[in-house]
């Protein structure tokens, strides 16, 4: 039981982490996004990526990696190397951020396993009592307790991790997409081809200002 403590209080400082560092406003801040497509259209690139130096995050990280692959003197401005580099940073980031998320499903793994030794533990001790001939209900009920006390424990432990891995799984994998939609639609501003807000969004909030 005190294993499962232990986990159980890393994975709250786990989910408050998970809660704060996800959100959607905070990887795809709006204001933030309208700043950098101002500066795409006006095709400030060096504005544009001192103010993603200045915010860090997965939008800002992704966008200056493909703002290196700009060319004045290519094509669309190098658009296909600026795509593939923003392609393959979003790629990147999102591997990092579901690193930790990860830990949830770790977690959820092993807490069964922890609640599985406290009851071969207890029951151990059950029949510990029972060879030594103390057969009476009491000694049994303590060895017996102490397995399902630690079975439920670790179980208590386990489907709230398992939960919080598939909800900021989800988290992760939406916003990634968001952020990646939002870039394509800076490139698609900075080279021209687009110049208001795109026909079908999935966050209408968000994108409104691009």
């Amino acid at each position: 039981m005190h294993l499962i403590a232990l986990c159980s209080v890393a994975a709250l400082s786990l989910a408050a982490y998970c809660f704060i560092s996800l959100r959607k406003s905070r990887m795809l801040p709006p204001l933030l996004v309208s700043e950098l497509n101002t500066f795409l259209s006006q095709k400030q690139l060096r504005e544009a990526y001192e103010h993603c130096s200045t915010h860090p995050g997965p939008l800002t990280h992704s966008l200056a990696n493909a703002l290196i692959k700009a060319n004045y003197e290519r094509d669309m401005y190098n658009k296909t190397a600026m795509e593939n580099a923003l392609a393959d940073e979003c790629f990147r980031a999102e591997t990092r951020l579901m690193v930790t998320v990860n830990y949830f499903n770790t977690l959820a793994v092993l807490a069964p396993m922890i609640g599985l030794l406290g009851t071969v533990s207890g029951m151990i001790n059950s029949f510990g009592a029972l060879t030594a001939g103390r057969a009476e209900a009491a000694d049994l009920a303590k060895g017996i307790g102490e397995a399902l006390v630690a079975t439920g424990g670790g179980l208590l432990l386990a489907i709230p991790s398992m939960f919080l891995y598939f909800h900021f799984r989800g988290s992760v994998s939406s916003n990634m997409a968001d952020i990646h939609a939002a870039l394509s639609h800076m490139l698609d501003r900075f080279t021209g081809e687009a110049h208001g807000t795109p026909p079908s969004t999935h966050n209408p909030t968000v994108l409104a200002t691009l």
